[in-house]
């Protein structure tokens, strides 16, 4: 334990006995306690004094505040010692919340469900934070334990049978976790020593954590063991960084590349999958600090704008163009270093050798559902025709999509911030929630405000919870078949799987609407074409994109109209007359040599 402060530490047991620890060069205490169990709950005790839950405890089964409980991390049999890991390229990603994935909301319970995101198509299951915080219920970025998987969930060896479990599936498993600041409650690592946090790098959520005061190289040093404990101890195939831009770190090597580093050395020869959200879209993360992609909020902003009008609050920079999505599937992020009105101030830096995959790509994520007033989710806020077309456009570009838990279905439920604490806190968790989503003016009308819920509201937690037997009823049926059938081209199809956004060019063909072509080898080109608005015939057609290959016509392939989807079908688009693009839709052509169309005659 680093006490610098402290005189003398000492391991309390419930069950009766002490055991102090030495004092050790460098303010750290440490010992050897014989005889304690597996099972044993015990605090660490300063001083005489007060006693506090272990800051590097592995399980707290009741919760921040109650004691730390002896675990023994090698009890568990794994069965996973012939899997690879994962690799930047090829993947789909699935962000869950097991708190609400099911009904149980336990890792026993979404361990059920795993066989069927592998059928969907998904690759590696991305868990909302699974460390120990406060409360009932949470999204679990207000962590405190970073070490202890929350007790809400399950026991820590629930936790590993479901990474187990999805190994043997073939889906990897990464953790989000939080670095930029300790939750409000339930942090006692002031109590061990006030050099933990940095009062001069305060974040919107707190104080952050000193990762370049005095007295940080034992802050970094327990980061970068947590980091590289979830790698060992728990099978994680890699992590997500949440909130990359406030881990503000001045050394000479900046705390993310140490954690980088250090998660790659947990992992051996086992690969690893290392993500960050960074708001200002710093490309260098990439680049030169270790991480292999990060999350794309352009991509996201640009299509709601698109499809649903929105261009407000922070969507107040895209519009949702045709040329802005051509730009988001061509070079990722579309501010790298222009002037950012909503901020005031220039966002991002230049990202255009960065490759596709390494661009995280969402229509729906926790953040982006939560924000809108009541959760509601995408499908609830554009056309069927619409959320066909642009989920067609986010699985087919080159980036690594990520879902959210039941978009694939268009689930009933919606997600809405939730996190309970005591009832001082949850007042200033509320008023805080409800003073940032006064940038919409919506909710910050007299209609709007009432439909936010109350983060400690139970009720609205439980509304969030997922109800699986959705999946085969009716038009979430033809949801979930678009999103499989989907992911099949992208996997199956040699043009769409490389991943190469240096083998496609775009064009605007009209208002809301758009040409993408995929340059293949030998005539394996394909051209996307997409239009959210009305009916557009395309008469004259000046775009070379739009020619076929040579000795060819185009034919559909895959298109978003088809009955199983619930669309309405679809006529050839390359006729000998003038194109004719249907209203909310997206098609895939392919060329045909007009030899073959004449012996299919």
């Amino acid at each position: 334990m680093w006490a610098p402060g402290a005189k003398r530490i000492e391991a309390v047991l419930e069950r009766g006995g002490v055991f102090p620890l030495e004092r050790e060069a460098g303010g750290y205490h440490s010992g050897f306690a014989r005889g304690v169990r597996v099972g044993d709950r015990y605090r660490l005790r300063i001083d005489g004094g007060d006693a506090f839950a272990d800051p590097a405890s592995r399980y707290q089964p009741e919760g921040p505040h109650g004691p730390s409980e002896v675990v023994d991390p090698a009890a568990f049999r794994w069965t996973d010692g012939d899997w690879p890991g994962l690799h930047r390229e090829g993947q789909v990603l699935y962000e869950l919340h097991i708190g609400t994935f099911t009904h149980e909301g336990t890792y026993a319970a979404a361990a059920r469900h795993l066989r069927e995101l592998k059928e969907l198509g998904i690759t590696c299951v991305e868990l909302m934070p699974v460390n120990e915080f406060n409360g009932p219920f949470g999204w679990g970025y207000d962590g405190v334990n970073l070490f202890a998987p929350t007790r809400l969930y399950g026991t820590p060896d629930e936790l590993r049978a479901f990474i187990d479990r999805a190994h043997a599936l073939g889906l990897g498993v990464i953790h989000d976790v939080v670095y930029n600041h300790f939750g409000p409650s339930g942090n006692y690592m002031a109590r061990f020593s006030p050099w933990y946090t940095s009062s001069r790098q305060a974040n919107e959520w707190g104080d952050g954590i000193n990762f370049d005061g005095e007295h940080s190289a034992p802050v970094r040093e327990y980061v970068a063991c947590n980091a590289a404990y979830w790698i060992d101890e728990f099978h994680f195939d890699g992590l997500r960084l949440d909130a990359t831009q406030s881990l503000l770190d001045t050394s000479s090597e900046h705390i993310v590349s140490l954690i980088a580093r250090r998660a790659r050395a947990a992992a051996g020869r086992r690969g690893i999958l290392l993500t960050g959200e960074n708001e200002p879209q710093h490309a260098e993360l990439v680049r030169d600090a270790g991480l292999d992609a990060l999350w794309n909020d352009d991509f996201h902003h640009s299509a709601t704008a698109a499809v649903t009008g929105q261009s407000e609050a922070y969507y107040s920079e895209t519009r949702g163009t045709p040329q802005e999505l051509v730009s988001a599937v061509k070079w990722g992020f579309l501010y790298q270093g222009q002037w950012y009105a909503w901020q005031k101030q220039r966002r991002g830096t230049p990202a255009f050798d960065i490759p596709a995959p390494a661009f995280v790509t969402f229509i729906q994520n926790h953040d982006q559902v939560a924000n809108s007033a009541c959760g509601a989710r995408l499908h609830e806020l554009t056309s069927p025709g619409r959320l066909r077309a642009i989920t067609a456009l986010w699985l087919l570009a080159p980036g690594t999509p990520m879902f959210f838990q039941g978009q694939e279905w268009a689930a009933s439920a919606p997600f809405t911030y939730f996190a309970s604490h005591e009832d001082d806190l949850n007042e200033l968790v509320r008023k805080g929630r409800t003073e940032f989503l006064q940038q919409f003016p919506n909710i910050a009308s007299a209609d709007g405000g009432p439909l936010v819920a109350a983060p400690s509201d139970r009720a609205a937690f439980e509304r969030c919870k997922l109800d699986h037997a959705e999946r085969e009823r009716g038009r979430h049926a033809q949801v979930l078949a678009l999103h499989r059938d989907l992911l099949a081209l992208r996997r199956d199809d040699p043009a769409f799987c490389a991943q190469d956004a240096t083998r496609i060019h775009g064009a605007v063909l009209g208002p809301e609407a758009l040409a993408l072509r995929w340059l293949g080898a030998e005539g394996g080109d394909r051209l996307v074409v997409m239009n959210l608005g009305t009916t557009l015939p395309l008469l004259p057609m000046p775009e070379p994109l739009l020619a076929p290959p040579a000795g060819c016509r185009w034919r559909l392939l895959w298109h978003t109209e088809a009955p199983r989807y619930g669309g309405c079908g679809m006529a050839e688009i390359d006729t000998e007359a003038s194109w004719r693009l249907p209203a909310h839709s997206l098609a895939v052509l392919a060329p045909q040599p007009f030899e073959e169309e004449e012996d299919d005659d």
